[in-house]
């Protein structure tokens, strides 16, 4: 990993304030999250970079690529972030592959130092890139989806389903990148869960899975948060790179109505977590960009 990237971004004395979304199992949700945190800070006003270390499935860079091509062919205003898309590397040797990413992901970040934020969304395995992402992360927002085959990303269940043995591969891999981050002079990582595609009806299961992140929050060091239900309306407006956050003029396009307060709603409560609420009026975290000291 390179150390000395990481050493001189946490030594700026001013930097954006990168939020990554970060989970070692596909399906749970990073993209869309990561989308619609994009839109929700350019809609509070500020300047956003966006990085997509996923490069083989590509789902945040094909969003902005759709929003872009929408904007041009509608006339629609949308607000753009400024985005960077990192590919993995092809050489055959990993010290060299590591070193090609690093320089990659440098030079990403570097051309992003005058936004406010940097949204990352990082690839659903453990590979050298998503590693340097969780690194950088001073906000690491985990989806999980509401299932104890998810919740296996955290911890390791006993057959009962009531008993915790340890913690998961992924967790004791954010603790590592933790350490590592303050090893070389990164601020303690906001560490944040959110229980995702909620089923609208709770089963004494989903009950019980509550509890039990409840319960680890405090011993591997996260916050949870609500997270967005299982709606289709945070997927269908992938094609035209839209979001539930955004306000369609009605003579030229138009959103889908059905669940649309609600879900705007799951947003703004995920958008509060790190700092922000409706309207681009600060809450109670800190936001914006990041001091050194």
């Amino acid at each position: 990993m390179s150390m000395d990237f990481l050493k001189r971004w946490f030594d700026r004395p001013v930097r954006p304030r990168v939020v990554v979304l970060g989970n070692q199992k596909g399906g749970s949700g990073k993209s869309t999250a990561a989308m619609h945190l994009t839109v929700g800070l350019l809609h509070c006003g500020y300047g956003v970079g966006s990085v997509d270390l996923d490069s083989g499935q590509a789902t945040l860079s094909h969003f902005v690529e759709n929003r872009k091509r929408f904007a041009e062919t509608s006339g629609a205003p949308l607000a753009m972030p400024t985005h960077r898309r990192v590919e993995s590397s092809s050489d055959k040797s990993l010290a060299a592959a590591e070193a090609e990413e690093a320089a990659a992901v440098a030079e990403a970040f570097e051309a992003l130092l005058d936004r406010d934020y940097i949204v990352v969304d990082t690839p659903g395995s453990d590979t050298f890139l998503s590693r340097l992402g969780h690194v950088l992360a001073d906000t690491l927002i985990t989806p999980v989806n509401d299932s104890y085959l998810d919740l296996d990303v955290l911890v390791r269940i006993d057959p009962d389903g009531k008993t915790i043995t340890g913690p998961s591969g992924y967790s004791v891999a954010v603790l590592d990148r933790w350490g590592l981050r303050m090893m070389v002079g990164g601020r303690p990582l906001d560490w944040i869960v959110i229980r995702n595609r909620l089923a609208h009806l709770h089963t004494r299961n989903h009950r019980h899975l509550e509890t039990l992140l409840h319960k680890l929050a405090p011993a591997l060091g996260f916050r949870l948060a609500p997270g967005f239900g299982e709606r289709v309306i945070f997927r269908e407006n992938f094609v035209q790179g839209l979001t539930i956050l955004d306000q369609p003029e009605p003579s030229k396009w138009r959103l889908p109505s059905s669940s649309h307060s609600a879900a705007r709603k799951e947003v703004w409560a995920l958008m509060e977590e790190i700092g922000l609420s409706e309207g681009g009026r600060r809450a109670t975290v800190p936001a914006a960009k990041v001091s050194a000291g």
